[in-house]
This record gives structure tokens, sequence and C-alpha cells, in this order.
């Protein structure tokens, strides 16, 4: 038997990611709580392998080691549960700092690291050998 599909868009539950909102000012080594409310949300949520979990830096201050250790220990205790964390209103600065660790980070709102920009497209020129 064939049924008809019903008319109209199909319903579809939208998902949008926890966030965790991590406020200044940041006390060196004092990790456990932050770590434990990502962990809770992780749980929580039941998204399983791959969940996201945003994380809200605009409101932890000026860029610092802490900063820089804070993120690193938040997203190892993601990667532990199976996930991995999204960063929003990160500052220049807190970006350039992550940049010279060498701490990639997946920024909201940018595009993925093998995804073009949009409006960029590539050009072949003619005699180019096709691969």
């Amino acid at each position: 038997m064939s049924y008809a599909p019903p008319p109209g868009l199909p319903i579809v539950d939208a998902m949008t990611p926890p966030v965790l909102v991590l406020n200044g000012p940041l006390v060196p080594d004092e990790v456990g709580g932050p770590c434990d409310a990502l962990r809770a949300l992780m749980e929580g949520g039941g998204g399983g392998p791959g969940r996201v979990v945003v994380c809200d830096v605009a409101g932890l201050g000026p860029a610092g080691l802490t900063a820089v250790n804070l993120l690193a220990r938040l997203q190892l205790t993601a990667r532990r549960s199976g996930g991995r964390i999204r960063l929003r209103d990160p500052s220049p600065a807190l970006c350039a700092l992550l940049d010279l660790v060498g701490l990639r980070f997946e920024m909201e709102g940018q595009p993925e690291q093998r995804e073009p920009p949009l409006g960029v497209e590539e050009t072949v020129e003619p005699g180019d050998p096709a691969v």
C-alpha cells in the first residue's frame, strides 16, 4: 500500500544547541564549575554523539591565559562526552591568543574550515589539466 504525502512542508523540530554563558573575572585553576555545567548540558540534552554546546564568551573580560586554560578544559570535557563546543562572541584579542597558542575552536557565525565563504567562486584556467 502507498499513501499520499501530507500537504505542505514536513514538520521538523528545530535543533538549537544549549548555551553555556561564561562570565568573568576568571580565577586561575577554578574550572570545575564550568566543566560540570558543560557536562550536565552534554548529558541532559540527549543529543548523542556530535552534540554541540555554544559557549558565550562575551563576558569573560580581558583575554589571558586563564581564559585559554578554561576553554581548553571545556573542549576536552566536551570531547570526552562525545561532543564539541562552539564559541559565541569571542573578542578579537581572545581569537588572536587562541590562534597564538595553537587552539582551534569552531566560532559561531563563521563558515567551517572546508566551506568557502559565500560569494566566492573557484575559476579554472583554460589548459589546466583535470585532476
